[in-house]
């Protein structure tokens, strides 16, 4: 976040942003499971064939930003590959990709005959939670691939929401609150993994607690654009037999919100795994923190470091 503002007389003023730092404490990358297993691996890395690493079938990442692959293609072409992937020999010279998928892929792009790997000797267990965790520790995966990779860590290894928090880095709410989004009907988890529905849409839904009145509720939601606020009183009002909804409601003129303020809203919203909403005016304001139960209130409190 930017260390200040520019209000609109040119005059700049203190960000809000650095109150928040001084919660979240500063902004540090969670260093990704690849670069601990290179500081760990002895030797150098192997120069393999591309053409001899397979795709990991274990793999819960499903899409890849092709605009995304063919910026990192064009850097591997000038740069080559700055960090190796992850690989496990399967047998017959052939290996198996543990971690790494986008340098791989980039790689066969830029037309690369080889790529630096480091092989490790892993089980499958071993090698599919290896996949699974750093898959979570980025920032790119849609909700429901998040959702899936988490259910797959809880039934295939048995771990807990807060063990899962441990090994991810992850706030355990928000484990939480994505596996709730398997509980939707399938229809509806693919329009929130294409983007047609959010979280917050996906949340409100979820109170319906049926599938095929989530189902025609989705599909509404999504056929009126709704917002999640609109959501959320469109539920209630099915909740408590309202009418059924024909047209988009009016909606409220825009607001236009500071960048550096939202900026500072996604961060809270992520760390908390909660709907937070910033009002700032001039560098005054307040800081909403919507919780739908005790335990996610007392998950607030701890994370401001209460008793």
């Amino acid at each position: 976040m930017e260390a200040s503002m520019v209000q609109a007389d040119g005059k700049k003023r203190a960000a809000l942003g650095k109150g928040i730092e001084s919660l979240l404490g500063p902004r540090v990358p969670v260093a990704p499971v690849a670069a601990a297993v290179a500081v760990e691996a002895t030797g150098k890395p192997l120069e393999i064939a591309v053409e001899k690493i397979e795709r990991n079938p274990l793999q819960t990442r499903t899409t890849f930003n092709e605009a995304s692959l063919v910026e990192l293609a064009n850097s591997i072409k000038a740069n080559g590959v700055m960090q190796p992937i992850t690989v496990r020999e399967i047998g017959g010279g052939t290996y198996q990709l543990i971690m790494g998928e986008r340098r791989w892929r980039a790689s066969q792009m830029a037309g690369k005959a080889t790529i630096p790997a480091i092989v490790k000797q892993v089980n499958d267990a071993q090698a599919m939670e290896m996949t699974i965790v750093e898959n979570l520790q980025r920032e790119d995966l849609n909700p429901m691939e998040q959702a899936r990779a988490f259910d797959q860590l809880n039934r295939t290894f048995g771990l807990t929401q807060e063990q899962m928090a441990i090994r991810t880095g992850k706030d355990r709410a928000s484990i939480g609150n994505f596996l709730r989004l398997l509980k939707l009907p399938l229809t509806m988890q693919t329009l929130v993994e294409i983007g047609k529905l959010s979280v917050g849409h996906a949340k409100a839904l979820l109170a319906l607690e049926n599938a095929d009145a989530m189902m025609a509720a989705g599909m509404k939601v999504s056929q009126l654009e709704l917002s999640v606020r609109q959501t959320e009183n469109y539920v209630q009002s099915l909740l408590s037999g309202g009418l059924e909804l024909t047209e988009r409601p009016a909606a409220k003129p825009a607001v236009v919100i500071d960048p550096n303020v939202r900026e500072a809203q996604e961060r809270l919203q992520q760390k908390l795994g909660l709907r937070v909403t910033i009002e700032d005016k001039g560098g005054k304001g307040k800081v909403v923190i919507e919780y739908g139960g005790v335990e996610e209130f007392d998950h607030i409190l701890g994370a401001l470091g209460s008793e």
